[in-house]
Parts: C-alpha cells; structure tokens; sequence
C-alpha cells in the first residue's frame, strides 16, 4: 500500500517535520503590573545608546550587559511522542542551520529520542516577570511537553501561548513571579557597525556569550518559505558576526545596555554551524506579534493586496521580464504586477506597473523592507504608501485589510473550523476509496505548523475518515460537526504508509 500510496499522492509529505534537533547530535541550535498584561512587553528608551568601536569602555559595557541578559535567557527542552519522532524525516533545526541559500549543509543520521529524553533543545528569553518567554517557532514545534530551565537551573512546564510559523516567533508561559526579564529596545534605531551580544545554549553549553557586530539590516534569506510552513512569511532580518550555532535558536541578541534588539533564529552555514553570518528577527516585530498573541490569541495581519516583484534582485527581474516578455530594469523599490481580491491598495489607486519605494517614512529599496514595514501592522491600519509611475512620485493613503477582506481585529472566537483546527480539507478520489475499502475521506491540505491537526501528527495528503465518529468527505462536513463544538475532538485518519490512527485534541 505504501508505494501505491505514493503514487496515488505523488505530492505526499512523509509525516511531521520536527521543530527540535534529535539528542546526542546537537544540532539546534519600564512600568509593569501584576496581570500579565501588555505593559510588560515594555520597551528600553526610544534613543539607547550603543557603544562605538572606538570607546575603550567595550569590555566593561559587555560585562554588564552579561550580567543583565543571562539570567532572562533559558533553555527550552521539545519533547515529543515517538510516533511524531518517527514521522519527522527533516529536522527543521537541519533548515535553519543548514545552508539556506541553495544546498542542505551537511547531512546527518537521525537519531530516536526515548519518551524521557528531550527530541531537542534550543533557548529563550523571558520578557516579563510573571514568565512570559519568547523564542522560535522551530524550537517548539512538535512538542507534546516543553520544559524550560532557568539559568540557576530551576525547571518548570511550559505552557505553548501560541506561534507564528510567518516570522519564525512563539510564546510560551511559565507560572512563576519576580523572574529576571528583557526589555525591548527599539530596533528600528539600530546602525550597522554597533556592538551586539548573543546569548544562548549552543550546543548544549549553557549561558554562553558571543560579542559582534550588527553585519547588516533587512536580510531576506529566504528560509521562512523554503522551509514549506510560513504562508506568509516576513523576513527582514539583523544580520550578525557575533557567533551563533545550533541551540541559541530563540536566545537573545542585545545592545550593550542589555536591551533585546533581536531573537536569534538561524545561520548561514554549509555545515550546520558557525561560518560568521547570523540572522536574528527584529524586537520590533517579534515584540508586536507577541503582543497580538497574548491580547487577541492569534496573530492580526495586515496586507496591501499587492502582488510585486524585488526590483533589486536581477535574477527575479530577469526571469520575469523572460517570462512575460517585458524590459523592466532592476533597481530600487517593489514593483506592482498585480492586486489580490478586496486589495486596499487597489482601492487607493495604486495600478500594476507602479514602483513602491516607500512606506510612511520608511524607505522600501526590497521586498524585505516592504514585508518587515506592512507586517508589523494590522487590519484597518493606515498606511502612506510612495510610488512611481511613469517617473514622477505620488503618495496615497492604503487601509491594510486582513486575507479575508476585513479591516478590524479577530479574536479566536472569530475564526472558521478549519483555521481553529489549522488545515483545509479536499475531497478524497472515488477511486481511491474503492481500491482501498473506504467508504469516506477527505485529504488534509495547508496544515499549519504548531496546529490541533498539525500536534496529532497528520501532515498535507493524510486522509481523514471520521471525526468524532462520524464519517466526512468534505470540508463542509468537517465545518458542521465541529462548528459550535467545544469539548475533545477524535480524529481517525490515515498517513502516507496506509496505517489507520485515532488522536484526539481539544478544540479550541
């Protein structure tokens, strides 16, 4: 069955894609109150100072910085099941310290972690004092348990808030007062040149610092959508010499006040480990998508409706204009080749053949600047968006709408089934059930990293035959027995291989 299977499914995923490195190879790398609420997502003052090379003060800032980011760095420890284990053929640690930019880096043997043992490791960092915890999406995918250990070696259970596979962030909770926390600072101020510091657990080395410099701002790499689970990824990254292996995923990059300017999440490497070049996500934005987290439960997202192409990669505009048979010249800006339905900025005027080239005040010379400058906003946002048309500038205010159309906030309550459950669902073949003896099945499409289907193990191009004991063959079907229901959902389904499971999670 399982080669009929694969035939039948050509596009079939071999089961979950892990978000922890397996043991023994190591390779993963203000004002506040007492209720948990956004004033503890603070920020350091909006002109921090950095240190220059030419200060003779380095060491001792370091030193202080250390002593202030340590103890809010932990470790986190994924566990997960043996069967999720065993459906993992790609360790997602492998992609974000692999070799980003064309080959898969060194190539490793798996191992099984027992139930007992951690599947991986990596870090994060604690941003407010009732244990708030920010890292990586690829830290915890996966995981049935995440334990997090303080510095001084305190263990707790984590709780999994919520993530966002689009920026590569999540959040967690532990339920504990007082603990030593990050500030913020504002990383839009950020020049390259200045003195960074890494903090993390690196290859199981506890509490390590690494100093650098910022390398570069508003890296593109292109691994959120490579790595096949970000929709819509937003990829402007700090760029950092300060050295970062497998373990400081999640862990803190910091000025020399201590301040978080970035969470470091993957490297460029053809071995998997330190070769000079650092990506860390912006405080900026992995402050606000934390924010919408812990207020609204899920991440709002705004989107100017546009369809574009980056004028300064030559490689995209020459394929296109080969493509279309069109001489657009490479350059500076995002060019608009087309509008999305219910697009905001169709609304306001914008045409295809339009150059973006700036956002408000910020200036837009690739797609990283405009990804970074609209996804950190939300729907009904206001934006003043720059153009060029026909060689002379024009503004025009876009209202950013969410993927649907909307222009105000959602809550969880507000989403559908099949968003609250994290898949889509096509109908399964006729001739497929009649050669395999089932009398119903859809096959799960779009499954979201970190979902309630995505936790149970089922993965694109599972089969689903019942939920909750009732047959489906349908989307419409999986929405009428979920919609409204609340309690524990079973869900019998079968993988790429032809073997039948029931899991079961509570809905959302």
């Amino acid at each position: 069955m399982k080669s009929t299977l694969k035939k039948l499914l050509p596009f079939a995923v071999v089961g979950v894609v892990s978000g922890a490195t397996t043991v023994g190879t190591l390779k993963y790398f203000g004002e506040h109150s007492n209720n948990g609420d956004q004033s503890y997502f603070t920020a350091a003052a909006p002109n921090a100072s950095f240190v220059g090379m030419n200060t003779g003060a380095v060491g001792d800032d370091f030193v202080k910085a250390s002593k202030t980011t340590v103890p809010a760095v932990v470790t986190i420890k994924n566990y997960q099941s043996r069967a999720t284990s065993r459906a993992s053929e790609q360790d997602l640690f492998d992609f974000f310290f692999g070799d980003p930019f064309g080959g898969r880096g060194q190539q490793r043997q798996k191992q099984q972690a027992p139930d007992n043992m951690p599947s991986g490791m990596g870090s994060g960092v604690i941003i407010s004092p009732d244990g708030y915890i920010i890292s990586n999406n690829h830290v915890v995918a996966g995981a049935n348990k995440l334990e997090v250990v303080l510095s001084n070696k305190k263990s707790y259970i984590a709780t999994l808030v919520g993530t966002d596979p689009n920026t590569d962030i999540s959040l967690l909770k532990i339920e504990e007062k007082g603990l030593p926390y990050l500030n913020f600072a504002n990383s839009d101020n950020i020049e390259v040149g200045q003195w960074v510091l890494a903090v993390g657990n690196p290859l199981g080395l506890n509490s390590t610092v690494t100093a650098g410099i910022i390398s570069a701002k508003g890296r593109g790499i292109g691994i959120l959508g490579g790595q096949g689970k970000a929709t819509n990824p937003i990829e402007s990254f700090i760029q950092t010499d300060a050295a970062i292996n497998p373990g400081n995923s999640g862990g803190a990059l910091v000025n020399v006040n201590g301040d978080l300017i970035g969470i470091n999440s993957a490297i460029q490497s053809t071995t998997g480990y330190y070769q000079g070049y650092g990506f860390a996500v912006p405080a900026n934005l992995a402050r606000k998508i934390v924010e919408d987290i812990k207020k609204f439960g899920i991440v709002q997202r705004g989107f100017l409706g546009v369809s574009s192409l980056d004028l300064s990669n030559d490689m995209q505009v020459n394929a296109y204009n080969k493509q279309y048979k069109t001489t657009i010249k490479s350059g500076s800006g995002v060019y608009v080749t087309g509008f999305g339905d219910n697009s905001g900025a169709e609304d306001a005027g914008l045409k295809k053949g339009d150059i973006i080239t700036k956002i408000d005040t910020y200036d837009i010379t690739d797609f990283a600047d405009l990804s970074m400058s609209i996804g950190s906003k939300r729907p009904g946002d206001k934006v003043q968006v720059t153009y060029m048309r026909n060689g002379k500038p024009n503004t025009t205010t876009v209202t950013l709408k969410d993927q649907k159309g909307g222009t105000t906030t959602r809550t969880k309550d507000d989403l559908s089934v099949t968003e609250k459950i994290g898949a889509d669902f096509d109908p399964l073949n006729e001739k497929f059930k009649t050669e395999y003896g089932l009398n119903s099945g859809v096959v799960a499409k779009n499954v979201n990293e970190g979902s309630e289907m995505a936790k149970i193990g089922i993965v694109d191009n599972y089969i689903i035959i019942e939920i909750n004991g009732k047959p489906v063959n349908s989307q419409k079907d999986v929405e009428k027995i979920l919609d409204k229901y609340q309690g524990n959902v079973q869900v019998k389904f079968v993988d790429d291989y032809g073997r039948i499971y029931t899991k079961g999670f509570k809905m959302p």
